[in-house]
Order: C-alpha cells, then sequence, then structure tokens
C-alpha cells in the first residue's frame, strides 16, 4: 500500500479518535488535498493524490465504520497567495478539517500558519523546507519527508518518517 494511502486513512482515523472527533464539523470529515494540479509538480502530485486519497477512504471503509469522509482538491498553482486563499475558505466556509498534500515550499508555509491560526490539521508530504520542523514549527502540522537513502543493506529506503 502506498504511503499516501496509508497517510490518508490514518489522518481520518485521527480525526475521529478522542479529542480531534469533538472538532470534526457535523457528521462529515473534509479532506482537502491542496497541490499543483497544472505544473511543475502536477505529475508527482496533481490528480494521482486525490485518487490516492479517495482510495484511502474506501481502504479505510469509513462508511462501514458510520463515518462520512469527503475528499475535495484545488490547484495552489505554486502560489502561497492562491494557495492561502483557498486554505482560508475552505477553513471558514466550506468546513474542511484538514489539508493534505502541498508540494511546495512556500504554499506550505503559508497555509501551515493559517491552520495554526484556525486551529485544523494539516499533513503536508512534498514540501522540503527545514522551516516546517524549526521555527515555523506547528502542533496542527505533520510532516511527511522524502528520502532516498538506502539502509546499510544496501536496500533503498524511500520514505521515511519525520
Amino acid at each position: 500500500m502506498s504511503l499516501k494511502l496509508e497517510l490518508c486513512m490514518g489522518a481520518v482515523a485521527a480525526l475521529f479518535a478522542g479529542a480531534a472527533g469533538a472538532q470534526i464539523s457535523g457528521n462529515l470529515v473534509k479532506i482537502g488535498v491542496l497541490n499543483d494540479q497544472s505544473s511543475l509538480y502536477a505529475d508527482l502530485t496533481g490528480q494521482g493524490s486525490v485518487v490516492a486519497a479517495r482510495m484511502a477512504v474506501e481502504d479505510f471503509a469509513a462508511d462501514k465504520k458510520g463515518m462520512k469522509v469527503e475528499i475535495v482538491f484545488a490547484d495552489h498553482q505554486n502560489k502561497a497567495d492562491v494557495g492561502s486563499s483557498v486554505a482560508r475558505k475552505w477553513y471558514d466556509a466550506e468546513n474542511v478539517d484538514l489539508i493534505v498534500d502541498v508540494p511546495n515550499s512556500a504554499v506550505a508555509l503559508a497555509v501551515n500558519q493559517i491552520t495554526r491560526d484556525k486551529a485544523k490539521a494539516f499533513i503536508v508530504s512534498g514540501a522540503a523546507t527545514s522551516d516546517l520542523t524549526g521555527k515555523a514549527c506547528s502542533p496542527n502540522t505533520d510532516l511527511i519527508a522524502r528520502t532516498s537513502a538506502s539502509s546499510p543493506s544496501g536496500v533503498e529506503v524511500p520514505w521515511a518518517l519525520m
């Protein structure tokens, strides 16, 4: 199973667990996939991330657990102001509970701050700025970092959690 699928399934489970469940708007978990749909990162994320999120919800069998999960998506166009606008709209007007993906560091930093201010959740799986774990670190943001490191046995380890 791909990391994106596992990530989304874990996010859905986390949102329904304990105190986080109390923050869900109504009986619907709304996950926003915010990424590049039309440019530089579209092949790495784009519609593939949207499909992966939908597959994760299906694999998690949210409906069989009495949960309703909706996936929405938008193109941030690799612009922090566009990504910020989408994040604010999603959080304020569309009741999005969690934003995922955001492979652009500038956009991720902007969304990170909005997420913190709105007390929502954000899972970054592509941005590479160390500020997300340093000066802009937030308890509302989880970071999944891609690596191409090899283990001592020479086996490539393609993913690492930070």
